[in-house]
């Protein structure tokens, strides 16, 4: 469940970031080897296991990133030097949480090597998985799947470029997609579980939910269906994008109309892709992340709705307890922070994307002036790369980042760290 809050009172932070799901919901006591006892914590990342870490590694890890970030790294939850009661040890997993959350409020941080090594060992020590070489398969929207061969420890940043590589896919467009973990149910329905964050190790964390019988999936990855004509250059992404508008029409993501449907079938007939991808912008729903069913309060207690997330709006079909449906739809132009419940991550993924979409927008007209400006001795050729950078709204951590202005009035100057 989703439920809106009031903008937290306390000191404005930098613009343009947000939190990461992370939670420590339990924690465990353990022996050590010589008798004594220490505690062990239980990180999630978006409502998964994601790894397990002691107090002391956190603590260590802290020190390495004072050393390089300084200030700008948060506080650190104080060591205790008595035996700690109940209430402190609630009180230790809970400045843990928050301390985790907060850190990866700088991507200059969640960027870093000494980030990313960090929980790439917890996350091989907690599976007990070495790093070795091994296959992954990654499965398109269609049912195949491309087979990769990689290392244990890489990340879902390197996988992705690894399967765009092989795919054919334009370096430059490899910010359009991302790697999801997705079910596909008995019954037909498809359920997308989770994006994969940067610096997970897919191998790694595909282990850990093999109960959930989840797969690696690539599928695109931002809110906006306009966005579709920045990939139509290349032939790799228009057969990303084609397969997964075939796809979600077929599971019912999407409704077209009798008169779109049979002129989608027959555009589909004649191998015309990119009329395909034209006419289906039409369809309602097309380009939004359908999450799985749920019972919701609104209009009444105990219906049931289906929810479409997506081109700047959460749209629901609400089912009554009168078997009655309503359609209601949530535009969002002014959010200022949710809290998140468990299972419903995605859908605040998705609001975080449509919100760095808007952010990204709002700074496409001073890059624009600045790339106008007389000091513009520079080649057109990298003043039409910035534009359309700018324009795009996807930035690779190894390219470059743009950090929007304080007085950008998108979302009446929503304070993203307290999504």
């Amino acid at each position: 469940m989703l439920r809106p809050l009031p903008c937290p009172c306390g000191p404005a932070r930098r613009s343009g970031t947000m939190k990461m799901h992370f939670s420590i919901p339990v924690s465990e006591q353990l022996l050590e080897k010589f008798g004594g006892r220490y505690v062990v914590y239980s990180v999630y990342l978006e409502g998964f296991l994601f790894c397990k870490v002691r107090y002391s590694q956190l603590h260590h890890w802290n020190d390495q990133l004072r050393r390089i970030f300084g200030s700008t790294v948060p506080a650190f939850p104080p060591k205790f030097y008595l035996a700690m009661t109940k209430s402190m040890a609630d009180e230790r997993r809970s400045q843990l949480e928050q301390y985790l959350q907060s850190v990866t409020v700088d991507p200059s941080i969640t960027n870093s090597d000494v980030f990313i090594s960090f929980f790439r060992k917890l996350q091989q020590d907690t599976f007990q998985i070495q790093t070795q070489r091994a296959s992954l398969d990654v499965y398109l929207a269609d049912g195949r799947n491309v087979r990769l061969d990689i290392q244990t420890s890489d990340t879902a940043e390197r996988v992705l470029e690894v399967v765009s590589y092989k795919m054919g896919l334009s370096r430059e467009l490899i910010g359009y997609f991302s790697l999801f973990f997705i079910q596909d149910h008995s019954n037909g329905v498809l359920s997308v579980v989770k994006k994969v964050a940067e610096f997970e190790l897919p191998y790694v964390s595909l282990q850990s939910m093999k109960e959930s019988d989840c797969k690696i999936g690539i599928r695109k990855w931002y809110m906006d269906p306009s966005l579709d004509k920045m990939l139509m250059d290349c032939g790799a992404s228009v057969n990303l994008l084609y397969m997964q508008a075939l796809q979600e029409i077929e599971k019912n993501w999407v409704k077209p109309t009798d008169g779109q449907m049979q002129k989608l079938e027959s555009l589909q007939k004649a191998a015309n892709k990119i009329k395909v991808l034209e006419l289906v912008q039409e369809v309602q729903h097309y380009g939004y992340i359908q999450l799985d069913p749920c019972t919701c309060d609104y209009p009444e207690v105990g219906c049931s709705a289906a929810v479409h997330v997506g081109n700047n709006e959460i749209s629901c079909f609400i089912k009554l307890p009168s078997n009655q449906t309503k359609e209601v739809s949530f535009r969002i132009n002014r959010v200022r922070c949710w809290q998140v419940t468990f299972l419903a991550f995605l859908l605040s993924s998705c609001l975080k994307k449509i919100i760095s979409e808007q952010l990204m927008k709002t700074t496409k007209g001073d890059k624009e002036m600045q790339i106008e400006m007389p000091e513009s001795l520079k080649s057109k050729k990298s003043s039409v790369q910035q534009s359309q950078i700018a324009h795009s709204g996807f930035i690779s951590r190894k390219r470059i980042l743009v950090r929007p202005n304080k007085e950008d009035g998108v979302f009446e100057k929503i304070r993203e760290e307290d999504l």
